[in-house]
């Protein structure tokens, strides 16, 4: 599939959606540099993205996503940790592992996810392999792996994306060898969410306790 070539979105609803986040991070952010990451963020989705219809939606969560993990770099670190999964399309391994410790952490901890390469949507295999557990990825969708992500995590697992993630001092890195489940059959699917999920056991023991 070819991706889009960047469609322009409506001014107005680029600034409805500017004006929203700034007023979210009012007294962090200037409107000018909400508006700076929502074009940045619209400009990277539409990178890979092959149908328009959401794009300015997906651009908005993307930048919400983006402003929190700035607001945290200024604050102290303390707070809830943050972990970061990340595998080259976003599309399979990294979404289930962020979907799964999500769902058996709660609010222990921040999750999120993202690729070096990402693809334009999700593998169906992963979707169905995850509701068999009752665990929703109703709304997740590739995202690129940017710079402040990285920054804000404390903990950042990759899956085999060698050395493209950025290697931040300070951060505690894992590194899950799994395999890529495009295309896979769903027996295969369902061998790499049960290694991920025996995986996500042994990282929550290790982790501190909720509070």
């Amino acid at each position: 599939m070819t991706a889009l070539s960047s469609p322009a979105p409506s001014e107005e609803r680029f600034r409805e959606i500017a004006g929203r986040l700034a007023a979210r991070h009012k007294g962090r952010f200037s409107r000018e540099t909400v508006q700076q990451v929502l074009a940045d963020s619209y400009t990277l989705l539409a990178a890979t993205a092959t149908v328009p219809t959401y794009l300015l939606v997906l651009a908005e969560r993307f930048t919400r996503e983006r402003l929190t993990a700035l607001a945290h770099l200024e604050t102290p670190a303390t707070g809830t940790p943050r972990v970061l999964f990340v595998c080259t399309r976003n599309a399979g391994r990294s979404q289930m592992a962020a979907a799964l410790l999500a769902h058996r952490a709660g609010e222990r901890l921040q999750v999120s996810s993202a690729g070096t390469r990402p693809a334009a949507g999700l593998d169906p295999g992963v979707a169905a392999v995850l509701a068999e557990q009752d665990v929703a990825l109703a709304d997740a969708y590739p995202k690129p792996l940017t710079d402040e992500v990285v920054r804000a995590a404390d903990i950042v697992i990759t899956m085999g994306c060698g050395d493209a993630c950025p290697v931040i001092p300070g951060r505690r890195y894992l590194d899950w060898p799994l395999p890529d489940p495009d295309g896979a059959p769903l027996d295969a699917v369902r061998a790499v969410r049960n290694d991920i999920d025996a995986r996500i056991t042994e990282l929550l023991a290790l982790l501190p306790p909720a509070s």
